[in-house]
């Protein structure tokens, strides 16, 4: 009995964390993506407009993530999560009730401080109580709700659009469901004093300044890439001759590819390590998101967005994940200092990406700089495993096992 009534309780836990992601990231930032296009047609965005919003919304990414990592008080953190899932529902009404562009970006922002809800607090709760229950220290689970939220908002997106809706439509529409999946979300996140099975948390083993300091940068590196192609791929979709009204089909494959991917890299890493998964991934993702700027035919536009779907939320899931295996008693102080490196490309690549489109009349040269810096990611990714395999080694040494036999 007490075996069945944990894994209802692990399984409400890991619904929580899905609903969660659905809210804080489906619903307040990447319905974004989706809408795009529709305002640039009706609302007068234009490409500049829509990178600067972007770019505002991870500004207020980075900021929530400031926020996190400043309050070392759990019991804040959970209220704080409950705050972002009412403010996400908010935001998104409120982005219907005006044109203004200086009102959409204080809204933006705000959404993007309540996406880091999901992405950091909500992780950071569900990490701890995993540890602290003697279950797997795995985020897969979790992060299958960045895939579904992808999906959720693409299908409510697309029966809108059938109906006929308006962009203002969308965004009701969008926080209607919000407040729909927020109940669960609400009501079974682990609160940080809920009890625990054994009571006791496994031992820090912080890594290095070295190694902190090239992971932020790899990190820095995956964070570029994500936010051009996830920002970007509908309307880039959407220009391409042929192709038009496919933007929505290819955000959806990207959801897709994504909802059983974090599931599956946490199998590869535990065979072959994390470093090297992250390598895979990170190589995977470069060439999604190239393609398109090499070919941009239907069944090749597919090809990119289940390789980009299926490794943007490896990348994230298994550096956070590391975190709770550096940091089983406080998952959210490594979880702020990479977040900190991701949200900082997610700053400058919508602007970036938003002027060289401009510039250029298409998004090609945006797609080839990203991937460039995916695979600079790929160095520094290099550079820690070497790290790691001293440090393996000099244990090996000390201890006078052989590192390849143990």
């Amino acid at each position: 009995m007490m075996c069945m009534f944990t894994d209802l309780t692990k399984n409400r836990v890991y619904f929580a964390g899905i609903c969660s992601l659905i809210v804080t990231v489906g619903v307040a930032r990447f319905s974004y993506s989706l809408l795009l296009p529709i305002m640039q047609d009706s609302a007068g965005l234009t490409e500049l407009d829509g990178g600067w919003l972007a770019t505002i919304n991870f500004m207020g990414y980075m900021s929530g993530v400031l926020i996190a990592a400043s309050l070392h008080n759990l019991n804040y953190k959970y209220n704080l999560h409950r705050l972002y899932l009412i403010l996400s529902i908010v935001t998104s009404a409120a982005m219907a009730m005006t044109t203004d562009i200086f009102i959409w970006a204080v809204l933006r922002f705000i959404a993007g401080v309540c996406a880091s809800g999901g992405l950091i607090i909500a992780s950071g709760l569900i990490l701890k109580w995993l540890v602290k229950n003697n279950h797997r220290a795995e985020l897969g689970i979790h992060f299958t709700g960045a895939g579904l939220s992808i999906i959720v908002t693409s299908l409510l997106v697309e029966v809108m659009l059938t109906m006929s809706a308006n962009w203002q439509q969308q965004w009701l529409a969008l926080a209607v469901m919000a407040v729909i999946v927020t109940i669960p979300a609400w009501l079974w996140m682990p609160h940080p004093s809920a009890d625990s099975q054994s009571g006791v948390i496994a031992k820090d083993n912080p890594p290095g300044k070295a190694f902190t300091s090239l992971m932020m940068l790899a990190y820095f590196c995956a964070g570029y890439g994500y936010v051009v192609s996830s920002t970007f791929i509908v309307d880039i979709v959407e220009g391409v001759e042929g192709l038009q009204g496919q933007g929505g089909f290819a955000f959806l494959l990207v959801g897709l590819a994504a909802t059983p991917a974090a599931l599956a890299w946490d199998r590869i890493a535990r065979s072959v390590g994390y470093l090297k998964a992250l390598l895979a991934a990170y190589i995977l993702q470069a060439v999604g998101i190239v393609l398109p700027a090499i070919n941009d035919t239907l069944p090749v536009v597919i090809l990119s967005a289940l390789l980009f779907g299926g490794t943007f939320i490896a990348c994230v899931s298994l550096v956070l994940t590391m975190a709770g295996k550096f940091y089983p008693s406080n998952p959210a102080k490594f979880m702020g200092t990479m977040t900190l490196a991701y949200g900082a490309a997610q700053i400058i690549a919508p602007v970036s990406t938003g002027y060289l489109a401009e510039a250029f009349g298409n998004y090609n040269i945006g797609l080839y700089l990203s991937a460039a810096i995916m695979m600079i990611g790929t160095l520094f990714l290099l550079g820690l495993l070497s790290l790691e395999r001293g440090s393996v080694e000099n244990k090996s040494i000390k201890t006078g096992t052989n590192p390849r036999t143990g």
